[in-house]
């Protein structure tokens, strides 16, 4: 059964919520979900980036009063 990780980088600034998103990446199992939520607006660029290069699925990317939320799955 897959899992969900939520990996939370509110507040924090490059390169953090990408070192956690790959942290969260190294730890998941195949076909698990991870959820990032931050709020640095080019967090929210670099990290699709990266999971495009990974060759991992981007689920969704959402965002809402200056927060977004990235799912990817492994």
């Amino acid at each position: 059964m897959a899992a969900e990780i939520k990996v939370d980088c509110t507040g924090q600034t490059c390169p953090v919520p990408l070192v956690e998103t790959r942290k969260a990446l190294r730890q998941a199992q195949t076909g698990d979900i991870i959820e990032v939520t931050g709020t640095h607006p080019s967090s929210k660029r670099e990290i699709p980036m990266a999971v495009k290069a990974m060759g991992l699925e981007l689920v969704s990317i959402e965002e809402a009063d200056g927060t977004w939320k990235i799912r990817i799955r492994k």
